[in-house]
């Protein structure tokens, strides 16, 4: 546990619609990005990169998301069980 007093900043005020609020926002913005990987024969290298790091990340927005809202398949340290 942290002692340098950075626990304190923690409301704790989110409410479950926040967070389901919050997962179909991220579920749809890693969709977006992986329309754009899928479909974006024109796209750059570094745009390609940009989709894939936006994608990978929000992987694991959504894994924690799930696994705060008790999905039994979801797992914060190694994202979605198969």
């Amino acid at each position: 546990m942290r002692t340098d007093g950075s626990r304190d900043r923690f409301t704790y005020d989110k409410s479950w619609d926040d967070i389901q609020a919050m997962l179909v926002e991220c579920e749809r913005l890693q969709n977006q990005h992986h329309v754009a990987l899928l479909t974006g024969d024109d796209l750059t290298r570094k745009q390609r990169m940009h989709h894939m790091k936006q994608y990978k990340g929000l992987e694991g927005a959504i894994a924690t998301l799930r696994w705060t809202l008790g999905d039994p398949n979801a797992d914060p340290r190694f994202g979605m069980k198969d």
